[in-house]
């Protein structure tokens, strides 16, 4: 049989899981994204993954986590219904002005003093571990458009998601100055902040307040040329890729245009239109479809060498991100939330990590000599690795469980 057969077969088989795992484990302690892993696993067992490792395709691998993230970030975008006002967002604010840099510097450190790993690669891991990524945290964020405003716990970490991977971006270059210039200021300090920092960060909410402006204005104020009246979902792709192209033309982050174009598109007059709802489901089938692909091709790097130069060390460490740091920075963070303690606790303990690590690895690969970067690619693949199995096995379980408390404590009252 031709082999471009069996890959059409192969890849058909895969699509029809991506409808059907969920309807056959909703009560299992399994998730899609773990199915994905463990199918790559058993099939680059049997055909060889000694060309499949991350480090071989690191272009490849940055233009396929990049597209998956941009495409979930509009996703995230388009759930929350949450008004666009301050006092609906502080513990928003919260995650991302304290535990966000809190995580980071704890993971730099600990990758510094006790893995004993250069301080640029040591920032790099904070920098690509801090954010919650948006592809794997499905089942921990809001409903779709129209449902209404989320609890707290899934409004907070779907905005969390939405906006930190683009905010881990400074944190990143950061990382890649450090990696030229060394660790003393210099001129390099102030060119970091004013462009990585000030410029692109105000660049990319900019950019993708004026595109889902736009966006709006074509679907629904166009009368009968909107693009609203063709009903096609697609249309949520051509503006997601115009946003993200758009900021990063002028140098601003594409990552936060792309959400922030997402929710001024999901805040136009018709709130409650159809159209809505057919945009963020088209957006989150390829979503899927990306993340089953790119988590197929995981699991079968782990059927490699990619985790041969693991140790323990390591190991304690990955563990102590997971289990010590975010949840920490989480709490510390979330200090003066009107949440509940039991509420913080888990939004602190679901910072799930994935593609979007790996995209920013790469991308900081290919920008910068990095010392050691076969043990940060090793770190964050455990990393991930550990966080898919964790949060794919209790995410369910828990966000149940908390809906029967604040129920139960709705009926008290």
């Amino acid at each position: 049989m031709d082999p471009h057969i069996i890959v059409l077969g192969g890849l058909g088989t895969l699509i029809l899981l991506v409808a059907w795992v969920p309807t056959l484990t909703p009560k299992l302690p399994l998730s899609l994204p773990i199915i994905c892993i463990g199918i790559g696993f058993a099939l680059f067992s049997q055909l060889g993954a000694e060309e499949l490792q991350p480090t071989a395709h690191v272009r490849t691998l940055e233009i396929l986590t990049e597209l998956t993230v941009i495409i979930s970030l509009a996703g995230a975008g388009l759930k929350i219904d949450d008004p666009l006002k301050w006092r609906h967002w502080t513990d928003t604010q919260r995650l991302l002005g304290i535990t966000m840099p809190l995580t980071i510097g704890g993971i730099a450190a600990l990758g510094a003093y006790y893995l004993g790993l250069p301080w640029e690669t040591a920032l790099l891991i904070g920098a690509v571990i801090a954010p919650t990524d948006p592809v794997l945290a499905a089942d921990v964020q809001v409903g779709p458009p129209s449902s209404g405003p989320g609890d707290k716990v899934r409004a907070s970490l779907t905005s969390e998601a939405g906006l930190n991977d683009g905010l881990a971006f400074p944190f990143t270059y950061l990382a890649i100055a450090v990696a030229i210039n060394g660790t003393s200021p210099g001129a390099w300090t102030w060119d970091w902040f004013t462009m990585d920092v000030l410029w692109r960060i105000t660049a990319g909410v900019a950019a993708g307040w004026f595109f889902g402006w736009l966006l709006g204005l074509l679907m629904f104020r166009s009368g009968r040329m909107s693009l609203a009246s063709t009903g096609q979902g697609f249309v949520a792709l051509g503006g997601t890729f115009v946003t993200y192209a758009g900021a990063e033309a002028i140098h601003g982050y594409g990552f936060i245009a792309v959400f922030v174009g997402a929710l001024a598109l999901r805040s136009t007059q018709e709130e409650a239109h159809d159209y809505h709802v057919r945009l963020h489901d088209f957006t989150e089938e390829i979503e899927r479809l990306l993340m089953m692909f790119l988590l197929v091709l995981f699991g079968g790097s782990l059927a490699g060498p990619l985790l041969d130069g693991l140790t323990w060390p390591m190991a304690v460490a990955g563990l102590v991100i997971l289990f010590v740091i975010r949840p920490l920075a989480g709490m510390i963070g979330l200090i003066g939330s009107k949440m509940k303690p039991r509420e913080k606790a888990v939004v602190s303990l679901f910072g799930i990590r994935g593609v979007g690590s790996f995209y920013y690895l790469a991308y900081a690969s290919s920008k910068a000599e990095f010392g050691e970067l076969d043990s940060a690619w090793t770190l964050v693949s455990f990393l991930v690795l550990a966080s898919i199995l964790f949060h794919g096995m209790t995410a369910g379980s828990i966000m149940l469980w908390l809906d029967r408390r604040r129920e139960a404590a709705r009926q008290r009252s």
